[in-house]
């Protein structure tokens, strides 16, 4: 299985349209077997589903996501875990512990005005 988070700086990114890398994992049995940060190349918003998809991506850890990117992981297959926040090798850790901390419904509506210092993740949802 092969599970993909955005990424920054060893944190889980908060904006999937605007992530300029990812960290991908290898599954195996349970445990991550390896590891690597893939840049992007400048693809944006729905083209990088196309791009999770070619390198055999399942599932992708993201902070804020938009509608349309989630129609395109949809139709391409990768199951998707918003809202999550945080260090991205904790994220994976915790998704294959059954125990990740996401928000099904975060959705990143960063074409609305919303104001200085508005962030695409949290939402108001809190874990724990």
């Amino acid at each position: 299985m092969k599970i993909a988070v955005t990424y920054e700086n060893g944190q889980v990114f908060q904006h999937f349209g605007h992530t300029e890398q990812f960290k991908l994992y290898e599954v195996e049995d349970g445990q991550v077997r390896a590891s690597q940060v893939v840049d992007t190349n400048g693809s944006g918003h729905g083209a990088l589903a196309g791009f999770l998809k070619e390198r055999g991506v399942e599932a992708l850890i993201c902070g804020g996501i938009g509608g349309g990117a989630r129609n395109a992981l949809a139709q391409a297959g990768i199951r998707l875990y918003p809202g999550a926040a945080g260090d991205a090798d904790a994220q994976v850790e915790a998704l294959l512990q059954g125990s990740l901390c996401y928000d099904p419904d975060t959705v990143c509506a960063h074409h609305h005005d919303h104001g200085a210092g508005h962030d695409c993740g949290g939402h108001g949802h809190s874990c724990g």
